[in-house]
């Protein structure tokens, strides 16, 4: 992958970071329920048929505006997003991407700032993390505070990460390497993320615990309570956010 600071030509770099210890639950859910959220000029993206939403915690470290500029006391925090994944045909090339329902921050200014970049959901609570690891063993866990509740996405797996396998559902939800925002105004905001293809550690021992329902509302807090599909640990990687551009 490129330095952080030098984009494709033609291209320029909003944001860069590294993101760590992605912690990635996985539901399976009905097209019909991600219908509404789909952005306009996308189509839901599914895996052997089956659509699914991931809730995901990870560290975002390093953060540097336009590849090179740190903002003081903002550099290093956790994010908490619910997505699901589309994909967008244009000029012939098949971009699959991710859409985000809701993100969590624990700064405001950076859920300002990315509400205002990129017209995502954006929403800042306090926040807590808790990375363990010991040999090939992780667990992470991801907290979030809301109405004086706290609410938890929990991961742990106990055995040696791997490479995703060609066509296998881990390597389905990493690899999505474009961003889908719908606008207020109509129409649809499209941005790149560049990342190298991250290992997982696979996970037998995943939930989400506490009451969702006053952020993601009552449909997704149902899911959320459900024992996960699949559930895993990428370990994560430096990456670049691209300028988004709004499409038609």
């Amino acid at each position: 992958m490129p330095r952080a600071d030098q984009a494709p030509e033609g291209k320029s770099v909003f944001l860069s970071a590294d993101w760590r210890y992605l912690a990635m639950l996985n539901y399976e859910v009905s097209p019909e329920m991600l219908n509404p959220y789909v952005p306009r000029g996308t189509e839901l993206d599914s895996f052997h048929g089956k659509t699914f939403v991931s809730l995901v915690g990870f560290r975002f470290l390093n953060t540097r505006l336009f590849g090179f500029l740190p903002i003081p006391f903002h550099t290093d925090f956790d994010e908490v997003n619910l997505r699901f994944y589309v994909r967008r045909h244009d000029a012939g090339t098949n971009k699959r991407g991710v859409v985000f329902i809701r993100e969590i921050v624990p700064k405001r200014a950076i859920a300002l700032v990315a509400r205002l970049a990129y017209g995502e959901n954006y929403v800042g609570l306090p926040m807590e993390h808790k990375i363990e690891t010991d040999g090939p063993a992780i667990t992470a866990d991801y907290q979030w505070k809301l109405n004086r509740r706290w609410c938890r996405l929990h991961v742990q797996a106990s055995e040696a990460s791997i490479q995703p396998a060609e066509g296998s559902l881990e390597q389905f939800i990493t690899e999505h390497y474009w961003g889908y925002a719908g606008q207020r105004g109509g129409g649809c905001k499209e941005y790149r993320v560049e990342h190298i293809p991250w290992r997982v550690w696979r996970s037998k021992d995943a939930g989400v615990f506490g009451d969702c329902e006053a952020l993601y509302g009552p449909e997704f807090s149902r899911i959320l309570k459900r024992q996960p599909g699949s559930a895993f640990v990428a370990g994560g990687s430096p990456v670049r956010v691209l300028h988004a551009r709004r499409i038609s």
